[in-house]
Formats: C-alpha cells, sequence, structure tokens
C-alpha cells in the first residue's frame, strides 16, 4: 500500500469497527438460531450505522487534519488536496 498513516482518531475508529465485528457475528448466529426478522434487521441496522459512523469520521478527521494541513501549505500542493478531497468525499 502506501506510506504508513495514522491520526488519532484511528485507534478509535478501530475499536468502533471491531465491536461491529463482534455485533455482525452475532447476528450471524441469530440467522442460525432462527431468530425473527425483526431482531436480525433491527441488529443488522446497527451494525450498519456503527461501519458509517467510523466511515464518517475517518473521512472527517482525513478533511480536518489532511487536506486543511495541505491548503494551509503545510502539506501536499493544493492541486493534490482538491483531487484527494474530490476523490474521498465520495464515500460520505
Amino acid at each position: 500500500m502506501g506510506k504508513e498513516h495514522l491520526h488519532d482518531s484511528h485507534p478509535d475508529i478501530v475499536k468502533r469497527l471491531k465491536r461491529a465485528e463482534g455485533h455482525l457475528r452475532r447476528v450471524i448466529e441469530m440467522f442460525d438460531e432462527g431468530r425473527s426478522c425483526v431482531d436480525l434487521a433491527q441488529q443488522l441496522h446497527a451494525v450498519e450505522k456503527a461501519v458509517g459512523e467510523a466511515k464518517r469520521t475517518l473521512i472527517h478527521d482525513h478533511i480536518d487534519h489532511c487536506l486543511d494541513a495541505a491548503t494551509n501549505g503545510k502539506g501536499r500542493p493544493t492541486d493534490v488536496s482538491l483531487a484527494e478531497f474530490k476523490s474521498i468525499s465520495r464515500y460520505l
């Protein structure tokens, strides 16, 4: 991949994703147990929200730190930052 890239928010994002991973495993068990579709949908919604929040946190953190630094002359050139912003914003 690329060079190592770590933000202060990354450990919290990983914790959130590990929690979501545990919930997802539980949902799979619930299917095996024959739980109701309402219960399954509720749990899948919770997993989806957790993953979505992790993604939003990652993107907002990237915009706040990496792209802000670049536009203030402390990082990559502005044209590279603008292209990167356009690229990452499609995942919001």
